[in-house]
């Protein structure tokens, strides 16, 4: 359980890769199974609605993309 946790609280950097396609991950879904997937924007969006039936936590930073003023 606590791997569980600091895996959840553990924030997304460069080196986490989009099981789909190589891209950096901004998206980490914890899965019910115990197993998690990392995905990119693109691939997190397109799979949002099935990752949500089988995830116990999602971990979205896709808000990191967004530029500020």
């Amino acid at each position: 359980m606590t791997e569980q946790v600091l895996l959840e609280s553990t924030p997304l950097n460069a080196l986490d890769r989009c099981d789909r396609c190589g891209a950096q991950a901004y998206v980490r879904a914890v899965l019910a199974t115990g197993g998690e997937l990392m995905f990119c924007a693109h691939h997190g969006k397109e799979y949002a609605e099935k990752l949500a039936a089988v995830a116990v936590k999602i971990q979205d930073e896709t808000e990191r993309l967004v530029e500020s003023k």
